[in-house]
């Protein structure tokens, strides 16, 4: 059998596009958004994303045996040991659509009323708390010094926390009751160690984040707005696609030019 290639495609069908029947507004295209209005404009309404990049299996496979594990104590309704440590009177929350809101193609989803928008987000797991509130939490994986025990300021920080207030949102507007914080199980690998030895050792630790949903509607009605625009967005203030775009355009355009008064 030949092997399998990706290709890359500039023009995505109509139906995955803003409008397409197929189209949701999806927590990363939140966080696209964010990043770069004149890139999410072009992915989402013009139907030409950025290339892609590999995938980070290694963070993959900590997610997957994340999850494997804390199902084997959502099937006992038993705390996970993390939860013992950190004192969270909770347990893994067991639903009859929890396959479904982990999936990334589908996910927790409501229509927000004002602007028409289907939002949707995948999540990693829920848990329990006593007094029946849901937590959202999500899995990560890094190699850093020190012990993970909160978040930074850096962008992808930024992200995390916006992304735990997404997913709480979805859920309370799907009728759940939901903790104000949520957990980041963090797996920290340690890369100091003398030897591989065909393994990887991680400190596991868990990060509470404050799950802000008080942004979520002022930004759905910006993105609206970006979403029907006739005319470019801006730049994010620090993308590198733009001014990608715009350099190699000016150089191919001149070279095209050049050859044609020939």
């Amino acid at each position: 059998m030949a092997e399998y290639r990706y290709r890359y495609n500039p023009n995505r069908s109509a139906e995955w596009n803003y409008k397409g029947k197929k189209w949701k507004l999806s927590r990363s295209k939140i966080d696209y958004f964010f990043e770069c209005p004149r890139c999410f404009y072009l992915d989402n309404v013009l139907g030409t994303k950025r290339p892609g990049f590999p995938s980070f299996n290694l963070n993959i496979a900590v997610d997957e045996l994340f999850k494997n594990e804390f199902d084997k104590y959502r099937a006992t309704k038993t705390p996970h040991p993390i939860m013992d440590k950190y004192e969270i009177k909770a347990v893994p929350f067991a639903h009859h659509d929890l396959e479904t809101w982990r999936d990334p193609f589908v996910g927790i989803t409501h229509t927000h009323a004002e602007t028409g928008l289907v939002v949707s987000g995948g999540v990693d797991d829920i848990w329990i708390n006593s007094e029946g509130e849901l937590i959202i939490v999500d899995y990560k994986s890094t190699s850093k010094e020190g012990t993970i025990d909160k978040l930074g300021d850096s962008p992808w920080e930024k992200q995390y926390a916006r992304q735990l207030g997404v997913y709480r949102w979805l859920l309370e507007k799907n009728g759940f009751k939901v903790q104000d914080t949520g957990y980041l199980v963090y797996a920290n690998a340690d890369k100091n160690l003398e030897a591989f030895n065909n393994q990887l050792q991680f400190e596991t630790t868990l990060v509470p984040v404050v799950a802000d949903t008080k942004w979520i509607e002022d930004t759905l009605i910006e993105i609206k707005t970006c979403l029907d625009r006739k005319d470019l967005p801006p730049c994010g203030e620090d993308c590198e696609y733009c001014p990608y775009r715009e350099a190699a355009g000016k150089k191919l355009q001149a070279i095209h030019f050049a050859n044609v008064k020939k």
